[in-house]
This record gives structure tokens, C-alpha cells and sequence, in this order.
């Protein structure tokens, strides 16, 4: 009976044996997956393999809180992630929803063997900097990894704990910079993504990154990093670009400021919050750094000269930037989401507030209708300021000095009743969860395979696409993203915008510089 026993055993280890080094040699990918840091189980859904809430770096808390992203603490039990981690504190710092605790990322991954070396898009979300989480369900990316990608969101930290600087926090920091945590995070994100998205059939050499509003913004500052050298081979870009000079008032499209002027910032944060050291900032409960008690204090990205060297301006005109394949574009009334209330009355005042000796000029070019109503001309300069000249100047300086290609588009698919499409409307379309609407629907479609075409080849056109040409400075075509059928077009208000080019050159030289401040 031993012996029965024994050889019993001694075929379930061959069985077992032999299973293994066929999994090994198909490399059949399975929902449980090594990363750096231990194994991680997800599930699947329709094929699809699902994880979610990744640990990519160790939290950030206490002593940690404002310094860059650490290495995770390694595990040796199989870690379940199948929910979305909480997000980083934000507005009421709700605990069931946000946490400081918050440096995790999600797959999504068709691939059937860890062999498969698919494309990977890895999305930022937007949220201004101060908000944003990978759990809205319009940033899920089951539908759009079935377009033959492998789809990453990562969590950044935001707000105060993101990106506040202060003369303490420089002096202890080895670069001598502080801010700028919440882009470290996305640049160990990517790093992570490097080192592991292989296991989950991913080409760690084929990464494109994408984001919306500040993860567009977000994109084109690691577009300009030395710190992500390496880490994507193509970007896209949504209402996004951060190419403004600093300025210590800031306002959308020069939102930029200097180490200095941040650290002022942080010094009167840390009076309201009642902290006299650094210590004390640190042992404060996390939530006090949100909500209404922090009104008033933005946060936002600086230019440090270590994770952003410099104006991005100067920085492509000297091509100095990551030069890699970039498809960008904004939409058509971004200006109407930025323009709260009905500011008729006072609008050639905050025109000349801004614009300094530029304001008639600008008024002119962007004028007010007869209505008592801020009318969508108007509302395009904000337009414009803030999303349409950062993503024409991107194309333009890259164009005029890169080798990579340039892709640029026009999103105008207006709601009901609407003039034009509204901030962050693109997102669902993106990501494909449009349902209703003939031609919404034939729209998302479309831009789902552009943009993953885009990451596959670094070209969008194919599937029987309408053809979307390179833009150069000697033909700066646009695709408009209109349904149902997206067609090319010229750059939109473009005399209007060089008006507003000119303000931006002008901002750039010393007598502008010196205005602004």
C-alpha cells in the first residue's frame, strides 16, 4: 500500500512537473503574474486579463510624505488585485475613497502569452493637479485594450502633498528641488511599467503615454524630462501642453512657477495650516492638506531644473526634449468650461489683467458679440491661452526641430444644443464608451483606432480610416474629430492665434518677464 502510495505521488509530481514546463514553454499568460516586487492575481473577463491596484512604489506616508517615490516593499504571498486602489487625497478626502496610501496601477492586457510583446498605452488622468483617480469609470480600459494594446493607468499624487515646496523640503532633498512629487510618480510608474509589463504581454520598448487636461499637460512635461529619457516611444496628448513662461500670478496656459516663487507659496501654506517645521507639516493628519480649509492654495507643477529644467519653450527651441512621436489636439469650446458665470461686464478688464499691452489686440481678435453674453469668440481666447496655442506651438517647435512625427487634431462633436465640445468630453470618446448617437458612436470608434494605431506604428491612419496627414509647418493640417466622419482642416483661428503668439514671445523677453512678475 506504500509503495501504491508512493508511486501515486511520484506521478502527480511528474504530472505537476511536466504542467509546469509546459506553461513555461507556451508562457501562457494566466492571472497570476511576477512582477519586481512579488506575484500579483487579477482576473479575467471575455478573455481580457484584469488587474487592479498594483503597488508600483511604497506609500508615501510619514517620513516619506514628500519625498520621490521609494521601491515597494517586496511580498511573498500572492497579492489579490482585483479593485481599484483608493486615489490620492483630494476635496473632502473622503477615506472611502481617497487615501495617502495611493501609488498603485492597473492592466488591462488582451495578450494570450507574456510572449505576445503587444503595444502599451499608459494613461495620466487630468484633474488640474489638485483632483483625478483611476477609478472613474470613464478612464476604465476593458473596451479600448481590445483594440490590440495593452492599457496601464497610474496614480500620481495631487495637490498639496503632490507638489508643495518649501526652503525645508529643498535643503533636505539631495537635488536641492522640492514640488514636483506627483510627476515622479508618473516616471517610476513608467518605470515599473519598463521593468514589468512584459510579464503581462506587453513590449516594455513599445510604451505610449497618454493623458487629459493635466495628463496632457502631464505628457508634455515628461515630453521635456530627462528623468523619462527612455521610458515611452510615443505621447498623446489631450487639451494638454505646458508651454507658457513662469509667472508668479498665474493663470490657465501660464500656470508655470519658479523654485522660488513655489516655495513662497509653501511657506504661506504651511502658516495656515498653523505648522512651524517641516515636522510639524509631516505629522499633520493628511486630510488637513484638502478641502475647504485649503482653498485658495493651488497646486501645480514648477520649474525646478531638475524633473523641469526649463521654460519647455526654450527648452524645444534648443532641442533639448525627449523626441519622440506626438499626436495632439484639444477641443473646440474648452474656453466655455474655464469661463465661469457670465462675465460680459468685466471680461476687457481680466483681458487687460492678463494681457497687459496685448489686451486690445487680443480684444480685437477675439471679440465680444453684440449679445450681453460672453459669446464663443470670446471664450476662445481662454480657449486658445490655455490649450489651443500650447498644442500649435508643441506641434510647431517640433515640427521646426525634431525628426519624430507630428499628428495634430481639432475635437468638435458638440452636445445638444451646445456651440462646441466642452473640456474633457474627448475622454469617454477615447475610451470608447459612447453607446448612443449614430454618429458619437462612429466617432469613438474611429478615435479608438486611431489612437491605438498611433501606439502600435506611431502613425493613426489604417482600418480604412480617413486619412490623417502629418502636420508640418509648411502644411498644418488638422484632423477635426467630427462624427461621423473625421476630415482634415486648417489650424482653427489661426490669425487670432498668432496675435496670442506674439503675447507669448513677448512674455519671453525680459521687459515681459519683468510685467508678469
Amino acid at each position: 500500500m506504500r509503495r501504491i502510495t508512493t508511486i501515486l505521488f511520484a506521478l502527480v509530481a511528474m504530472l505537476a512537473a511536466c504542467t509546469g514546463s509546459q506553461q513555461s514553454t507556451n508562457n501562457e499568460l494566466t492571472n497570476i503574474v511576477s512582477t519586481e516586487y512579488g506575484k500579483v492575481e487579477g482576473y479575467t473577463k471575455d478573455s481580457l486579463k484584469i488587474f487592479k491596484g498594483i503597488p508600483f512604489a511604497a506609500p508615501p506616508i510619514g517620513n516619506l510624505r514628500w519625498k520621490a517615490p521609494q521601491p515597494a516593499t517586496p511580498w511573498t504571498d500572492v497579492k489579490k488585485t482585483t479593485e481599484f486602489a483608493k486615489g490620492p487625497i483630494q476635496g473632502d478626502a473622503n477615506p472611502d475613497n481617497f487615501s495617502e496610501d495611493c501609488l498603485y496601477l492597473n492592466v488591462w492586457s488582451p495578450a494570450k502569452t507574456a510572449g505576445d510583446k503587444m503595444p502599451v498605452m499608459v494613461w495620466i488622468y487630468g484633474g488640474g493637479f489638485s483632483f483625478g483617480s483611476t477609478a472613474d469609470p470613464s478612464h476604465d480600459g476593458e473596451i479600448l485594450s481590445r483594440n490590440g494594446v495593452v492599457v496601464v493607468s497610474i496614480t500620481y499624487r495631487v495637490g498639496n502633498l503632490g507638489f508643495l515646496a518649501l526652503p525645508e523640503l529643498t535643503a533636505e532633498n539631495p537635488q536641492h528641488v522640492s514640488g514636483n512629487y506627483g510627476i515622479l510618480d508618473q516616471i517610476a510608474g513608467l518605470k515599473w511599467v519598463k521593468n514589468n509589463i512584459a510579464n503581462f504581454g506587453g513590449d516594455p520598448n513599445n510604451v505610449t503615454i497618454f493623458g487629459e487636461s493635466a495628463g496632457g499637460i502631464s505628457v508634455s512635461m515628461l515630453c521635456a524630462s530627462p528623468l523619462a529619457k527612455g521610458l515611452f516611444q510615443r505621447a498623446i496628448s489631450q487639451s494638454g501642453g505646458s508651454f507658457g513662461p513662469t509667472r508668479k500670478t498665474t493663470y490657465p496656459g501660464e500656470n508655470m512657477k519658479t523654485l522660488a516663487m513655489a516655495e513662497q507659496d509653501g511657506k504661506a501654506i504651511a502658516q495656515k495650516l498653523g505648522a512651524s517645521s517641516l515636522a510639524d507639516l509631516r505629522a499633520l493628519d493628511a486630510a488637513k492638506f484638502a478641502g475647504q480649509d485649503m482653498s485658495g492654495f493651488g497646486a501645480w507643477p514648477i520649474v525646478d531644473g531638475y524633473v523641469i529644467k526649463d521654460d519647455q519653450y526654450k527648452l524645444y527651441e534648443k532641442g533639448d526634449f525627449n523626441d519622440v512621436d506626438i499626436l495632439v489636439g484639444y477641443n473646440s469650446d474648452e474656453g466655455g468650461s474655464f469661463s465661469w458665470g457670465d462675465n460680459y461686464e468685466n471680461h476687457p478688464t481680466i483681458v487687460k489683467n492678463r494681457y497687459g499691452k496685448f489686451a486690445d489686440a487680443l480684444l480685437a481678435a477675439y471679440p465680444l458679440g453684440e449679445e450681453k453674453v460672453l459669446n464663443k469668440t470670446a471664450r476662445d481666447l481662454m480657449r486658445d491661452a490655455a490649450f489651443g496655442w500650447q498644442t500649435w506651438a508643441w506641434a510647431s517647435l517640433q515640427s521646426k526641430v525634431g525628426k519624430s512625427k507630428v499628428y495634430i487634431y481639432y475635437f468638435d462633436q458638440p452636445p445638444a444644443n451646445a456651440e462646441g465640445s466642452y473640456h474633457g468630453q474627448d475622454v469617454n470618446f477615447v475610451f470608447q464608451h459612447i453607446n448612443q448617437g449614430d454618429s458619437d458612436i462612429a466617432l469613438s470608434k474611429a478615435m479608438g483606432k486611431y489612437w491605438t494605431n498611433f501606439a502600435k506604428t506611431g502613425d493613426p491612419n489604417g482600418d480604412g480610416l480617413p486619412n490623417w496627414p502629418q502636420f508640418t509647418n509648411e502644411n498644418q493640417t488638422y484632423m477635426y474629430l467630427t462624427g461621423p466622419t473625421p476630415h482634415e482642416g486648417k489650424t482653427p483661428s489661426l490669425e487670432a492665434m498668432k496675435v496670442l503668439d506674439s503675447y507669448f514671445a513677448w512674455r519671453r523677453t525680459p521687459e515681459g518677464a519683468e510685467w508678469a512678475q
